[in-house]
């Protein structure tokens, strides 16, 4: 029986700063294939290429993955400065009304870092262009030195609503992740549910409030050593039971739909 179908949204890279490319980190294909347990799919993030209705229509799911580039400012009502820094307007133009889309159909994604970003800004929302310069918050960027290892260790607490959506998914109100963000959420979007933060009072866990699907999103990498991490390993795992559901009600659906004809 065929895996069902989790769109990977990629980002534009030059390798050897020469050759264009559409890039997607290897272990979000592993925590999408080995713990959700769905087929992953390479999105190249380009409406060169790519509509957002042929994504719903070919994809089960979607995993909005991070990456260097930010949300361009524009996205929300703002001027681009240099804090905050490159940008991805390909995938912006495929990835923010890919959020709206799903939201109202009910087909789950999963956020991650600038995915998580992309759902606040899609719904309304704004940024802060540089969370470091913030009184009063720690630096979340990645460690510049050291081991792949050392630069996804777990490096901070995150402390879900008691008894909220994240806090009944991992079983524990408080949990260690890993940091790796520059920017973070300013201005919650309409529907954005904060359901967990950092110590330092920046938002790192998110859903939107009464939508039918799958929304959780998150400011850290939970892909990060997916299949062994207390904390990644619940949240892919739903994910894919979530994927596998909206691919069970499109075949009932479908059944109906014969029987009424």
């Amino acid at each position: 029986m065929a895996r069902p179908v989790v769109g990977i949204i990629g980002n534009q890279h030059l390798i050897n700063d020469q050759y264009p490319a559409h890039a997607g980190g290897a272990m979000n294909s592993e925590a999408v294939a080995s713990v959700a347990e769905c087929m992953p799919l390479l999105i190249p993030a380009d409406p060169r290429f790519v509509s957002v209705e042929e994504l719903l229509e070919t994809c089960d799911g979607f995993l909005l993955t991070g990456g260097r580039p930010n949300v361009h400012p524009n996205e929300y009502g703002e001027d681009e400065t240099e804090a905050h820094g490159a940008f991805d307007r390909a995938r912006d133009a495929i990835a923010l009304p890919l959020v709206r889309a799903c939201v109202e159909r009910g087909q789950p994604f999963l956020g991650i870092c600038r995915g998580f970003q992309e759902v606040n800004v899609a719904m309304g929302g704004s940024l802060y262009p540089e969370i470091r310069d913030l009184p009063g918050r720690m630096n979340h960027r990645m460690p510049p030195d050291g081991t792949l290892e050392e630069k996804f260790a777990l490096r901070h607490t995150v402390e879900f609503s008691e008894g909220g959506v994240f806090h009944r998914l991992m079983g524990a109100s408080q949990v260690m992740t890993n940091t790796l963000h520059g920017q973070g959420i300013c201005r919650a979007g309409a529907r954005i549910v904060i359901d967990g933060y950092a110590a330092d009072g920046t938002p790192e866990a998110i859903y939107v409030k009464d939508a039918p699907g799958f929304t959780l999103s998150v400011q850290w990498h939970p892909e990060w050593d997916a299949p062994n991490d207390p904390v990644s390993r619940p949240l892919f795992t739903a994910f894919g039971d979530a994927v596998r559901a909206w691919v069970q009600g499109r075949a009932q659906r479908g059944a109906e739909v014969l029987k009424s004809a």
